[in-house]
């Protein structure tokens, strides 16, 4: 399993004491009042400051004082440490856990490689590529997915007539 969660990119700099404008990679923006540093280029830094701006986190992190510096972080991720990631409810999964989990049918038959999570404003969906290098769009509910087990990299699907079409 991933041992850091990517929780938001640097996408340029505010003003000239070196604050960084980050784009959230989480649905829960607010998670960065809750925290107390974050890593970036591999080295820990101190949360100073905590602000938003039109649906961006602006960022005032201990050693970054000036536009220069700052300047040097632009398109870097913004990580955490697994142990501090929110938990999360029951068969609610990282996507970082689930990229490269091998998908089977119920039946034992080998269908792919999970290779993203689209989030959808209906549900999600698992990309899945198959051995043909295909994609295969498969709806993350109940019904379709039956099993998941991101310690074994092994998911297990339930696929109807029409699924596999492409």
């Amino acid at each position: 399993m991933v041992e850091q969660f990517n929780i938001g990119q640097i996408v340029n700099v505010v003003g000239i004491k070196g604050e960084l404008r980050v784009y959230p990679l989480t649905d829960y923006k607010e998670r960065f009042e809750e925290i107390e540093s974050v890593i970036i280029q591999e080295q820990n830094y101190e949360i100073e400051n905590v602000r938003y701006h039109k649906g961006l986190v602006i960022l005032k992190l201990k050693g970054i004082d000036n536009r220069n510096i700052a300047e040097n972080y632009k398109m870097n991720y913004v990580k955490i440490d697994r142990k501090d990631a929110r938990v999360l409810p029951e068969d609610t999964y990282y996507v970082a856990d689930l990229v490269g989990c091998e998908v089977y049918t119920t039946e034992g038959e080998y269908i792919g490689v999970l290779i993203d999570v689209i989030q959808n404003s209906a549900q999600d969906l698992y990309e899945v590529e198959t051995q043909e290098s295909k994609q295969v769009l498969i709806p993350a509910v109940n019904e379709f997915i039956k099993e998941v087990d991101v310690e074994k990299h092994l998911i297990k699907v339930r696929l109807i007539e029409g699924m596999m079409d492409i």
